[in-house]
């Protein structure tokens, strides 16, 4: 993944940017040849995000007003009551034009019950961006307008209902997004409702909140008794747009329906503010996990809008921070719009150092890493503006224990002119080298780390659902094991020939499964990793599927999937087979074609032949350092791994599959003093037949290296990966798998 760049300049509008700078990336892409396994050498550009400025609030700053907080949870040595109005950061902006915003936040400590002495407020704030060469970093509060119903129009009780002003609380309502209409009033979208609801540009509200008509959610003060709320807690209009004049608002449900089967599923709402009313008209967009949550909207076009989606993790543990762009006039087959990644808030370069080394996500790359990553809006036509909400004061994604300012920044959008080599980089059960393998969180840092695929091992449910596992023994990678539900599964099996006792997969439904969490597999090898055991659940291929095709690799192409089919022959055994439905979710998932960025692999061979009558997508022939393929010696039949790389055997191979992966020994041997010998001539062979080689797995630390490229006797202890990926590629390796993507990227570089 070798590259040389050139940024130019975006000369988009605003309303057109993320469909010029990203739609064509997927039809480039699937047009580029090469040898199997990677696109092969490619010129194009693709999207690139650079931090132009950031500014702060700081998290304890207090507005003026009564004191607040009295019922907050006491959190990173903060207790409440505050002598003052706290500003638990933004979660929604309005841009004026003139270098200061309209800034909300929410209701402010997270819950009805906690938030009767907070004010709902709308601020007017100047940042004075540090752009790396000027400015203070610092946001200014020059001005408050406060959200009442002096007029009386509300006909529930309200917390300040007895007093003049009729002052709303966060006890009132939760407001979560604001536009402002062509005459100035502001719509604002609540959760609690949720409502929209309509105030003058002083905060006086104008008409009755207006009733969402998909349902309510338990905190509606019309929820009737023994109504079942349709919309859950606090997951009501986190994100409203509008359309250019304001006639059309969008609100957006953040999470999905009660009763809806499809848990993924947002719905996109158009209320037409001239009739008052709902249209029929609504957009299903889909997560890319089940817990994540829309946190803003900002509409680009007459039929486009960005749409903030988020998990609920923080710092390190944060996976999905992104802005998308779809367009309501295209649908899938699936009926969800399709979108198209605008910004990935966890890898946004920062060339200028702004604010390096001040707390986690501050430093060569600037991440957003907070939990709630709410607003988005473009500012100009080439920049993004991007903030959080910092639930003060528990949120403490920058520095653990301290919390969380509220924060601005200006992200510029270039396109970048990009030329790649052809080498690539794997990211082996994605980079399992920092966070627990074979997890969402284990993919989104591979790619961030410019892995050109990812690889997901798959093992079935019990209901034939493929997810990716290791193995299909889970006591070593999940929680199970500390399951008093599930002590009744374990089982002894007997897999390939070997007797294993633990819990499998095939033992558990999908929604059993989806219970466990996922732990890291080699805890004395890589103690980093366990801060992350029990957050993260075993992701379907489908989640992985949607991770990759909704992102982009460091050279703008499409991510590609790697995957492998684990014991195919047993599968088959049991009455899983593995390859129907891996066919079936790739097309579903626009995975089809030999130019489509996936490789599927196996150990075995049987099945890749039937793969390769079933699908032309590229198949690799796994080739371990001794033995032989399972379903091989289950038939009787002698040939070894090592028959399979000769000439004749790699001929053989060449008639069904596009490329071998190849453990590292069977391509450079080592010596008897453990240092790297001679290239075999399995590398040449493989060419001459045709075969693309990739060799696995390439690891950073001490154990797993050649013994004079490790850095100490400790076996944990990182040593000279380079120079051992150097030793490969000189050989004539066309790419590699390996658990630090981050490693590997450079020494291709």
């Amino acid at each position: 993944m070798r590259t040389t760049r050139r940024s130019v300049l975006l000369r988009a509008g605003a309303a057109a940017c993320a469909v010029a700078v990203t739609l064509p990336l997927a039809t480039a892409a699937h047009a580029a040849g090469g040898r199997p396994g990677h696109d092969g050498p490619r010129k194009g550009t693709h999207l690139t995000a650079t931090l132009a400025g950031r500014a702060t609030l700081s998290a304890d700053h207090l507005a003026e007003g009564p004191p607040s907080g009295a019922e907050a949870a006491a959190a990173n040595g903060r207790q409440g009551p505050w002598p003052g109005q706290v500003i638990p950061g933004f979660s929604a902006m309005i841009d004026n034009g003139d270098g200061t915003f309209w800034a909300q936040p929410d209701n402010g400590f997270g819950a009805k019950g906690n938030s009767s002495d907070f004010l709902l407020r709308n601020y007017l704030v100047r940042p004075d961006w540090d752009t790396g060469r000027s400015g203070s970093g610092e946001i200014e509060i020059l001005d408050h307008i406060t959200y009442n119903d002096a007029n009386h129009v509300l006909d529930f009780e309200i917390v300040r209902g007895d007093t003049r002003e009729r002052l709303l609380t966060g006890a009132d309502f939760d407001i979560e997004s604001v536009v402002r209409a062509a005459d100035g009033t502001l719509w604002v979208g609540d959760e609690f409702g949720p409502f929209l609801l309509h105030f003058a540009a002083d905060g006086t509200l104008l008409e009755p909140p207006v009733e969402f008509p998909g349902g309510r959610s338990p905190q509606n003060p019309y929820l009737a008794e023994g109504e079942t709320p349709d919309v859950a807690a606090s997951r009501g209009f986190e994100a409203m747009a509008s359309s250019r004049g304001g006639r059309y608002l969008y609100p957006v449900v953040e999470g999905a329906l009660a009763g809806d089967d499809e848990r993924r599923r947002r719905w996109i709402h158009q209320f037409d503010t001239r009739t008052g009313e709902y249209t029929d008209r609504r957009w299903a967009y889909e997560t890319d996990r089940e817990a994540d949550v829309i946190g803003d909207a900002f509409m680009t076009g007459r039929h486009t809008m960005l749409l903030l989606e988020r998990d609920d993790f923080q710092g390190a543990a944060s996976v999905v921070k992104r802005v998308y762009e779809v367009d309501l006039r295209t649908r899938g087959r699936d009926g969800f719009v399709r979108k198209e990644l605008v910004l990935d808030a966890l890898g946004i370069a920062n060339p200028r150092g702004i604010d390096a080394g001040e707390g986690y996500g501050l430093g060569e790359t600037f991440g957003l890493p907070v939990q709630s990553f709410e607003t988005v809006l473009f500012v100009d036509r080439d920049t993004l503006l991007i903030g959080n909400d910092n639930n003060y004061p528990s949120n403490d994604a920058r520095v653990p224990g301290v919390p969380d300012d509220t924060e601005m920044a200006l992200v510029d959008l270039r396109r970048e002119r990009v030329t790649d080599d052809g080498v690539t980089v794997v990211g082996h059960r994605g980079a399992s080298g920092y966070r627990p393998e074979h997890t969402l969180a284990a993919y989104e840092q591979a790619i961030l780390q410019c892995a050109d695929y990812i690889e997901p091992d798959l093992v079935p449910t019990s209901d034939g659902v493929l997810v990716a596992r290791h193995e299909n023994e889970i006591s070593g990678t999940t929680d199970v094991a500390d399951r008093p539900e599930f002590a009744d599964r374990r089982t002894t099996k007997t897999i390939d020939g070997s007797e294993i006792t633990g819990w499998f997969t095939e033992d558990f439904t999908l929604a059993e499964l989806r219970t466990l969490r996922a732990t890291e597999r080699l805890p004395q090898d890589r103690p980093g990793n366990t801060a992350f055991d029990g957050l993260y659940q075993v992701p379907t291929l489908d989640e992985v599927l949607d991770l990759a095709r909704n992102s982009r690799t460091c050279d703008g192409a499409p991510v590609g999937v790697y995957p492998e089919t684990k014991h195919p022959t047993y599968f088959d055994s049991v009455g899983l087979s593995l390859e129907e439905p891996l066919v079936a979710e790739l097309r579903r998932n626009g995975f089809a074609g030999s130019r489509a960025p996936v490789v599927i692999q196996s150990f075995e061979v049987g099945n890749l032949i039937e793969l390769s009558r079933t699908t032309d997508v590229r198949l690799a022939q796994l080739i371990a350092g001794s033995g032989a393929p399972y379903d091989l010696v289950a038939a009787g039949d002698e040939r070894t791994y090592a028959d399979l790389v000769t000439p004749e055997g790699l001929a053989d191979i060449a008639r069904y599959a596009d490329g071998i992966g190849a453990s590292k020994g069977v391509l450079i041997p080592r010596d008897d003093d453990g240092r790297l010998a001679g290239p075999t001539p399995v590398i040449g062979d493989a060419h001459a037949a045709g075969l693309d080689v990739h060799g696995w797995t390439f690891r950073a630390e001490n154990q797993f290296l050649p013994t004079d490229l490790r850095s100490s006797d400790d076996p944990t202890e990182p040593g000279d990966l380079d120079a051992e990926i150097d030793a490969f590629l000189d050989a004539g390796m066309d790419g590699f798998f390996t658990d630090h993507p981050d490693l590997g990227a450079a020494a291709v570089e």
